[in-house]
């Protein structure tokens, strides 16, 4: 069947299966997994298949991530013909792990061989090394060579993300000769969006979008045309800072170069969404201290990734609760003291997040830097006055009218103390975390929350007995 057609096919049993097996955001329905689960009870390999057949290879990946690990097995056994590789690599990572496992090397290292070179890499790098060697030793040699040259760099860099499959020509080429080679050397790459013209070092000096090549006289040189201001990725380039080039400068592709600067490999912007969607939901994750927080992670891996941060949140939880016990004296004379010291806490600790979230994300945008730290510290503290301000006039006048006066003067003042320091928490802690290289998503929740809480009620409590209110 010619390519056109499968797209054709494709498309048609997309729009014939939408109604029956997807909802209106295209999520796959709760009826349809249960009649595939029901067919896999049934050991009925031609019903499972023919429920499968029309779906999209994303969508055969999210089937087999709403089933459970046994229903996983069987579902691959049914539709052996339709596991592609763009099934495996749109897998869930512990999904894909856990049914490579079940996998032998050679089925394993044909799934290999049909992907790009950063599926691939992405495929195997998470597998134990004794699995790796198992697998590429049934990889064919000049693939294998690849692959185990992108592992040997570092996880989350440009190097490990990279694909080899690029178009590269000499900067002495015409327009003509590219067209012909295109049209005449068999194994190049079938998709891309534009050319390299490299020099005799293959050192990057442009690029050609494939328009600009189709529109041009076949006359004109190659570096006539071609564009020479690019964006060049080092190898040794975080994921985090590659995405953010990519989105500061519009790209849809950019060059990969080595320590000595030449052309290695390339990174195009699908696998920038890919990166983007990841760092985000990271940072979110990292700040509430759940680990990566995958529904398919292992439990003894969810469990080690949350119990550590819920410990260190206990320890600051003492700090807190050994302020309280100082001031009990003073708390056993004014019941109300006890009814008011957790929203004044409370308030703090929101206010410390929302600061925090802005902080963290500027810091991971490129947008907080050494230069504009005390602008963003400056302006922080001016929108922690505006909303302390707003906040104990009206916590005051309510306290005043259902308490005293005085206790209502004392939880504005603290209120106000309380915000101002929570901002400032909210922007420093991250920042200093930033300054030490670690990541400021990861602990910053646990110490911004403790200094929150421990100064809320020493603010509170300690402006109480200053007033005269209470006594120690």
């Amino acid at each position: 069947m010619a390519e056109t057609d499968l797209h054709e096919h494709d498309a048609e049993a997309a729009q014939q299966g939408e109604g029956e097996q997807f909802d209106e955001e295209n999520r796959l329905k709760p009826e349809f997994v249960r009649q595939v689960r029901e067919s896999l009870n049934d050991d009925n390999e031609e019903s499972t298949y023919d429920l499968v057949e029309p779906l999209h290879p994303a969508d055969i990946a999210d089937l087999f991530e709403l089933l459970e690990r046994e229903d996983r097995r069987e579902l691959a056994a049914a539709i052996t013909d339709l596991m592609s590789s763009e099934v495996v690599a749109e897998l869930n990572d512990y999904v894909r792990e856990d049914m490579l496992e079940d996998l032998p090397p050679e089925a394993v290292a044909e799934i290999v061989g049909q992907l790009d070179t950063d599926d691939a890499v992405q495929l195997i790098e998470d597998l134990d090394e004794g699995d790796q060697r198992a697998i590429l030793a049934e990889v064919e040699a000049e693939d294998r060579a690849v692959i185990e040259t992108a592992l040997a760099y570092p996880e989350e860099t440009a190097g490990r993300l990279m694909q080899r499959e690029l178009i590269a020509v000499p900067d002495s080429m015409t327009v003509g000769d590219l067209i012909d080679y295109l049209r005449s050397e068999e194994n190049l790459t079938t998709e891309f969006w534009e050319v390299f013209v490299v020099d005799h070092r293959f050192h990057p000096l442009g690029t050609c979008q494939l328009s600009w090549i189709l529109r041009t006289p076949r006359s004109v040189k190659i570096t006539d045309v071609m564009k020479r201001d690019q964006t060049l990725i080092p190898v040794g380039m975080d994921q985090e800072e590659v995405a953010l080039r990519f989105q500061k400068y519009a790209l849809i592709s950019a060059a990969v170069v080595d320590e000595n600067g030449r052309l290695v490999g390339q990174l195009t912007v699908d696998d920038i969404v890919h990166i983007i969607s990841e760092e985000a939901g990271e940072d979110a994750l990292l700040m509430s201290g759940a680990g990566e927080g995958d529904i398919n992670e292992p439990l003894r891996d969810a469990y080690s990734a949350r119990v550590r941060w819920l410990v260190a949140n206990l320890g600051t939880a003492v700090v807190a609760s050994a302020i309280i016990a100082w001031f009990g004296a003073a708390i056993e004379q004014l019941v109300a003291l006890a009814v008011l010291m957790p929203i004044v806490a409370s308030i703090g600790g929101n206010a410390g997040t929302q600061t925090m979230a802005v902080t963290v994300r500027a810091i991971a945008m490129n947008q907080l830097t050494k230069s504009n730290t005390r602008r963003l510290v400056l302006r922080e503290l001016k929108v922690a006055l505006m909303n302390g301000a707003t906040i104990a006039v009206l916590i005051g006048l309510a306290t005043a009218a259902i308490f005293t006066p005085q206790l209502g003067g004392v939880i504005a003042a603290a209120m106000v103390i309380n915000i101002i320091v929570s901002g400032m928490a909210g922007v420093l802690v991250p920042v200093a975390f930033e300054r030490l290289d670690q990541d400021p998503a990861v602990a910053s929740s646990v110490f911004v929350t403790m200094i929150t809480d421990s100064m809320g009620f020493f603010a509170f409590l300690g402006l109480a007995v200053a007033s005269g209110l209470v006594s120690m």
